[in-house]
């Protein structure tokens, strides 16, 4: 049982746990590396480190409480998933779109990404990308969406910002992690094709029905 397990720890390793699980049903995900702007490269994270280490006894822990904590080894994600689909996070139209947009993204570009599975791109570069596939309204957005939804997925570890500084109204480079890929599984890309396409349905004739107005 994982709390016999727990015992068994010492008085540090309580503290990490107790710290990474607390950080888990915070963030969601957990990634391998992480790019440290300081040092302009990316490194191992710490905290997937001890988390590893301690996995039996989180993944044990989680199931008692109905999650299910899940290891990826090969890209290197931790992810902890609600087995009763509660606790979702709900997130507006413009940060689902910006998300699946990444997603396209990373899919085009994951074949040249690095031994890290990130891929590199700029806030600009995704929000083109949107206007291109017809997902903005009027091809137009404002500074408060692209923040709030670079923000919220930088919070969960999909996305990484590669300058210490604040957020920035134009714009900043950006890692898509390969989190990315346990939200919307290859399986899911057609489903969320199909998806957009609707999108770009429902504003095309939502923008007839006003011109014939």
């Amino acid at each position: 049982m994982w709390n016999e397990q727990y015992i068994g720890l010492t008085t540090y390793e309580k503290g990490e746990f107790k710290r990474l699980a607390n950080y888990l049903l915070s963030h969601t995900y957990m990634v391998r590396y992480e790019y440290q702007p300081s040092q302009q490269m990316t490194l191992p994270n710490y905290d997937y480190q001890i988390a590893s280490r301690l996995f039996g006894i989180l993944h044990d822990y989680f199931a008692i409480t109905g999650w299910r904590l899940e290891k990826d080894d090969n890209y290197g994600i931790m992810s902890l998933i609600n087995i009763f689909d509660h606790n979702r996070l709900r997130i507006d139209r413009f940060t689902t779109l910006f998300l699946y947009t990444c997603r396209l993204i990373y899919e085009e570009e994951r074949e040249q990404a690095n031994s890290f599975h990130t891929v590199k791109t700029d806030t600009q570069a995704v929000v083109e990308k949107m206007r291109m596939l017809g997902l903005l309204d009027k091809g137009k957005t404002t500074q408060k969406e692209r923040i709030e939804a670079q923000r919220t997925l930088a919070h969960h570890n999909i996305i990484q910002k590669m300058e210490s500084s604040a957020w920035n109204n134009e714009g900043n480079q950006i890692l898509i992690l390969p989190s990315i890929l346990s939200i919307i599984s290859n399986q899911g890309i057609n489903d969320m094709i199909t998806e957009l396409d609707e999108l770009r349905v429902d504003d095309d004739t939502s923008t007839a029905g006003e011109q014939e107005d």
